[in-house]
């Protein structure tokens, strides 16, 4: 059984989350805005009563290292609005900076607010991308029908996720979830979070794996 993780937009709460994951030698892919990432830390927006701040540019090649790298656009549009030329340059610029930040190829692609359109997905195809996540919730998750189209099983903290992974240990398959971590608002979400990080790695059949080697293995 595969175990696969997707944590989006690159803020400064990845930093404990790498640290967890690494503990328990728990790989994930990270998919990141390259046009958003100042020299330094940076003020985003509010999460309720949190202030989200984007990592510096100085400390991601840090942060990530060991981790799979995707492109999430270079700014987070909303892509079906853009017109062709904007969205050529959102999807294939970014992953141009992001396989010159990291040195490492960028195979992978999270939609910016999960939304796509045919025109979208041809231009993240013709950029040289293999896969494309989404937030659709689906079971089971692999193979897609459309490797553009990649559902997941659960959000990492949906009320159902033991559920979902069971169904995918059942059939030995794969196990997809996602999020933000800046949406770890307690140490209580930390602490469940870690509890499920620990779990699954002490699982005897389930293996972590990244996004990118279900499609390129």
């Amino acid at each position: 059984m595969k175990i696969v993780q997707s944590w989006d937009d690159g803020v400064v709460d990845d930093v404990r989350l790498t640290e967890l994951l690494r503990c328990y030698q728990a790989t994930a892919t990270f998919n990141l805005n390259p046009g958003l990432h100042q020299p330094y830390r940076s003020f985003s927006w509010r999460y309720g009563n949190k202030e989200v701040w984007r990592l510096g540019r100085d400390e991601l090649a840090a942060v990530y290292a060991g981790f799979e790298i995707a492109n999430h656009s270079l700014t987070h549009p909303y892509l079906p609005d853009l017109s062709l030329a904007d969205l050529t340059r959102e999807v294939r610029d970014s992953r141009l900076i992001l396989q010159d930040w990291f040195q490492q190829p960028v195979r992978g692609f999270c939609y910016p607010f999960g939304g796509f359109n045919a025109a979208v997905k041809e231009v993240i195809r013709t950029a040289g991308h293999v896969y494309a996540r989404t937030v659709t919730k689906i079971d089971p998750v692999f193979p897609p029908a459309d490797p553009l189209e990649f559902g997941a099983n659960c959000w990492f903290a949906d009320p159902e996720f033991w559920i979902c992974y069971q169904r995918a240990r059942v059939i030995n398959g794969v196990f997809l979830f996602w999020g933000h971590s800046y949406e770890l608002m307690n140490e209580i979400m930390w602490a469940d979070l870690e509890a499920k990080i620990a779990r699954i790695s002490a699982d005897p059949i389930a293996k972590w794996a990244s996004l990118e080697t279900l499609f390129t293995q």
